[in-house]
């Protein structure tokens, strides 16, 4: 798998389901880019464990096949994305090269 596609699909998700926990600007961005870098860790990579962990503390209510139904389309959305990289695709690439370099 394409590793940065994974990270763009996490961000695009995280945006999702920022908005069903009722984030908005910053902590919105702030929450999709920390699931985002979630990828790049090993113990802490399983998007939907937690976006489930996430969205049952905050009382929301989506099922197991709703959130893997959003995590496919986005994954389809990030290939579509991988000659256009914005601002923050950047930001996420040097955090993965200082995380590998360690």
């Amino acid at each position: 798998m394409d590793r940065w596609r994974i990270v763009r699909r996490n961000k695009l998700v995280g945006m999702w389901a920022a908005q069903k926990l009722g984030l908005v600007g910053e902590s919105a961005t702030a929450y999709s880019n920390d699931l985002a870098r979630n990828t790049l860790d090993l113990k802490r990579n399983d998007v939907l464990v937690i976006i489930r962990r996430d969205f049952d503390a905050a009382g929301v209510v989506q099922s197991k096949e709703q959130i893997l139904s959003v995590m496919s389309q986005s994954w389809l959305e990030a290939g579509r994305k991988t000659d256009r990289a914005d601002a923050s695709d950047a930001a996420l690439v040097q955090i993965a090269r200082n995380l590998q370099s360690r």
